[in-house]
């Protein structure tokens, strides 16, 4: 088992480093091909269009011919698109280039966390989401770093090398023994999905929301204060340090004590950055803002996932299919969050699009608070209804 979570973990670290690299060297394409706020969200949303279009046609190929089948192709795709980034001449060929990889993320996760769900012991799901997780977020953490080494060795060759990366990753995939297919048809989603199942995915929107619009103003913001790509992917790097260390310890308190209490914490502590964030001054307030984030922003992800994960075993819903409406629901966040935040900003300033956060994030703690104990209960007593 602890082999296997290594390989998933690998994959969507792999995955999730790529994408988080765009950030310390999108004002360097901002300057490069005279991009408006706006058309820097659209580059930065790009990543999750393709995602969002391969959302539910990827969980039903995980479904249909086996989960480790999707995570291979998901992660050719990725090296494929880091060519793509890496030769690529204008905004047009770099946009295209994420919308490619956003299409092989839907697969590498409907794959590996379907993978994931079918090999691991249902007490432990919790902690082996959040170890993956984990994983993932370490490749947020390894992204900004390879943003910054990229604005310094160049992008070519610092992509060049992702896309090699790639290629070992996918010879791993290879020859790892899967497990069998669960063919289900995309029907069985929509007429057994529940509120458990709903809530779960927009615990999974939420985030994406925030650190959406969080990873297109709060760059600009330092840049425009003098700070360097180096600068600034250092502070994301220690913003995703403190979300690898938080996802695990997560994971294992879901599994003891139930979701409603991290996601009531994690509600109120993201009201609160967010209107911080929209009265903050100075760039080093705003960098340990980001910071924060970490801790207030990225506590969604594992109660979500694990909640998503519950509902659809207690519904008969492929764990496929589910995790495939799960990278529907992060990209509609992804999509919405820096495209409709850049906009916002270029319109009414940057403050606008985090209040309308804040309140986002308050309607939300209210709707927990009609929720009883029981109905977000610890995962080793699962429900018989």
């Amino acid at each position: 088992m602890r082999r296997l979570v290594v390989l998933l973990s690998a994959i969507v670290a792999l995955d999730i480093t790529f994408f988080a690299a765009l950030t310390p060297l999108l004002p360097h394409f901002v300057s490069t091909y005279g991009l408006s706020k706006a058309a820097a969200g659209v580059l930065s949303a790009s990543y999750a269009a393709g995602v969002l279009a391969a959302s539910l046609p990827s969980g039903l190929a995980a479904a249909r011919y086996g989960p480790r089948r999707a995570a291979l192709a998901g992660v050719c795709l990725t090296a494929v698109a880091s060519l793509g980034f890496a030769f690529a001449g204008s905004a047009w060929t770099l946009g295209g280039a994420r919308l490619l990889q956003g299409v092989g993320s839907a697969l590498s996760w409907a794959g590996a966390l379907a993978w994931l769900v079918a090999a691991a012991p249902r007490e432990r799901r919790g902690a082996l989401i959040g170890t993956t997780m984990g994983a993932a977020v370490f490749g947020a953490l390894l992204g900004p770093v390879l943003g910054a080494i990229a604005s310094v060795a160049g992008v070519r060759a610092t992509f060049t090398g992702v896309a090699l990366l790639g290629g070992v990753l996918a010879a791993w995939v290879a020859l790892s023994p899967g497990v069998p297919a669960h063919p289900q048809p995309m029907s069985e989603l929509f007429r057994r999905a529940d509120r458990r199942l709903l809530g779960g995915m927009w615990l999974l929107v939420l985030p994406a929301l925030l650190f959406g619009v969080l990873v297109v103003l709060v760059p600009l913001r330092l840049h425009a204060d003098g700070w360097s790509g180096v600068a600034i992917g250092a502070v994301f790097l220690v913003t995703a340090a403190v979300e690898t260390v938080l996802n695990p310890v997560l994971g294992r308190v879901t599994d003891r004590h139930g979701l409603l209490m991290p996601i009531r914490i994690a509600l109120a502590a993201s009201v609160v950055v967010s209107i911080a964030f929209a009265v903050a001054r100075s760039a080093p307030a705003v960098a340990v803002l980001v910071v924060l984030s970490g801790l207030a922003y990225g506590g969604f992800y594992t109660p979500g996932m694990t909640l998503l994960t519950n509902a659809a075993e207690r519904r008969g819903i492929s764990a496929a299919l589910a995790f495939g409406a799960m990278n529907g629901a992060w990209a509609a966040g992804n999509v919405v969050g820096p495209a409709l935040g850049g906009w916002l900003a270029e319109l009414a300033g940057d403050a606008l699009p985090y209040l309308l956060l804040a309140v986002v994030c308050l309607v939300s703690l209210g709707a927990t608070l009609q929720v009883g104990p029981r109905y977000l209960q610890p995962r080793s007593r699962p429900s018989s209804s």
